[in-house]
C-alpha cells in the first residue's frame, strides 16, 4: 500500500499505492478519528508536519496511530 516514504527531519510523506484515487482523503480522516491530523496532497501523497515541539512520546504515539491505520486499510 505504501509506495514510498520522503522527507527531511520531521517534514514527511507517504505515497499511497492505490487504484482509489480518494484513498489518501480516506486514510486522513481515518487518522484524524484516531487523534492526529494529516493532509492529503496530490490526490495519493499524505503529508505530515508535526509541530517543532513534539515530545518523543507523542512521536512514537504518532507512529502507532499511522500504522494502526494503515493496517486496518490493508485489511479492508
Amino acid at each position: 500500500m505504501i509506495q514510498t516514504v520522503r522527507g527531511k527531519g520531521l517534514l514527511n510523506a507517504i505515497e499511497i499505492d492505490s487504484s482509489n484515487e480518494n484513498m489518501a482523503w480516506e486514510i486522513c480522516l481515518a487518522l484524524k478519528e484516531r487523534g492526529l491530523l494529516a493532509k492529503p496532497t496530490h490526490g495519493d501523497k499524505i503529508r505530515f508536519a508535526p509541530p517543532l515541539v513534539i515530545t518523543e512520546e507523542q512521536l512514537k504515539e504518532c507512529i502507532v496511530i499511522i500504522q494502526q491505520t494503515l493496517q486496518s486499510f490493508e485489511h479492508s
